[in-house]
C-alpha cells in the first residue's frame, strides 16, 4: 500500500513537473519539430507512410511536437492525450489543425478504448510514469485488431557514464525549483556544445551518432531543453532491453520487435492480435510453432 501511494505521488509530481516545463517552453521549432525526427525514431521497424491516412492516439502529447509530426506524417486523424496543465498550449500550438485533432485532458490510462485507433503512440513519455502497465493494457483496448502501438523508451544499454552522471544530477535537480535546475542546465549545455564538436571530429565517441544525427542538427534553444528535460521530471526510468520488450508482452501485445536507438533508446512496436486469430490458434495449438 505505501508503495502504490509512493507510485501515485511521483505519477501526479511528474505530470506537475511536465506541465511547468511546456508551460515555460512553448514552442517546436526548426529540426526539433521535424517530422525527420519521427521518421527516425520509427525505421527501421516502420515506415512514415504507414500511418498515412490513419487514425493514431498519442499519449503525453505536452506542446503538441509529436502531434504535429504524425500530422505531417498524413495521418488522418490525431487524439491528442495530455493531462498536465500544459493543456491549454498544445490546444493554442495545434489550433490550424483543429479539424484533425481531438484534445483529450486526461491522463494515459484514460484512453478511450473502444478499439477506434489503428496506432497508439507514446514517445519519450513511458519512461516518466512509475507504473506504466495501465496505460499500456488500456492502449491495447484502444486498438483495432491488427492496430500497433509506438513505444520510445530510454535506454539501459550503451549509455553508460552518461547516465550515471545524470542519474547522480537528479537525486538533486529533481528537489530544486526551476531556477536553478535551469542554471545547471544551461551550465551543462556548455560542456555539449564542446562535445558536439567533439563527436563531429572524433565519430567513436559515446553517443556520437545521437549526437551528429539528432542532438546537434537542434537550435541551441533546444539543446538546452534537451538536457533541461533529463534533469527535471520527478520520475523517469532507463528500460533494458528485457524490460523493454516485457511491457508490451506481459499486457498482451504480440509480434513484439525492437530496434536499439543511436545506442541509448529503445523503440518499441506491438500488435493487438486478431481475436479470431486468437482462437484459431487455441483451437489449432500444434499450428502456434
Amino acid at each position: 500500500m505505501r508503495a502504490r501511494r509512493s507510485q501515485s505521488h511521483l505519477a501526479r509530481q511528474t505530470i506537475s513537473d511536465f506541465g511547468d516545463q511546456w508551460q515555460r517552453y512553448t514552442d517546436n521549432e526548426g529540426y526539433y519539430g521535424d517530422v525527420g525526427v519521427l521518421e527516425g525514431t520509427l525505421r527501421p521497424l516502420l515506415k512514415l507512410d504507414d500511418l498515412r491516412g490513419k487514425r493514431i492516439a498519442e499519449i503525453g502529447s505536452g506542446t503538441g511536437r509529436i502531434v504535429s509530426m504524425l500530422l505531417q506524417a498524413g495521418a488522418k486523424e490525431v487524439t491528442a492525450i495530455e493531462p498536465s496543465a500544459a493543456f491549454e498550449v498544445l490546444k493554442r500550438n495545434l489550433v490550424q489543425h483543429a479539424d484533425r485533432v481531438v484534445f483529450l485532458n486526461k491522463a494515459g490510462h484514460e484512453i478511450p478504448t473502444d478499439g477506434q485507433y489503428d496506432f497508439v503512440v507514446s514517445i519519450g513519455v513511458i519512461h516518466h510514469i512509475p507504473d506504466p502497465r495501465p496505460v499500456i493494457a488500456a492502449s491495447l483496448r484502444a486498438l483495432a485488431p491488427g492496430g500497433r502501438i509506438i513505444v520510445w523508451l530510454y535506454g539501459k544499454e550503451g549509455s553508460g557514464l552518461i547516465v550515471s552522471g545524470i542519474r547522480a544530477l537528479r537525486a538533486l535537480t529533481t528537489r530544486l525549483p526551476h531556477f536553478f535546475v535551469a542554471a545547471i542546465a544551461h551550465f551543462l549545455l556548455l560542456a555539449l556544445d564542446v562535445y558536439i564538436v567533439a563527436c563531429r571530429l572524433l565519430p567513436g565517441l559515446p553517443l556520437g551518432d545521437y549526437i551528429r544525427n539528432v542532438l546537434g542538427r537542434f537550435s541551441r534553444s533546444k539543446r538546452y531543453l534537451v538536457v533541461y528535460d533529463q534533469l527535471r521530471p520527478a520520475y523517469a526510468k532507463y528500460y533494458s532491453e528485457a524490460e523493454a520488450r516485457g511491457l508490451l508482452e506481459s499486457n498482451g501485445f504480440a509480434d513484439v520487435q525492437l530496434h536499439f536507438r543511436h545506442g541509448y533508446s529503445w523503440t518499441v512496436v506491438g500488435t493487438r492480435r486478431d481475436k479470431s486469430l486468437e482462437r484459431g490458434l487455441e483451437s489449432h495449438p500444434a499450428q502456434v510453432a
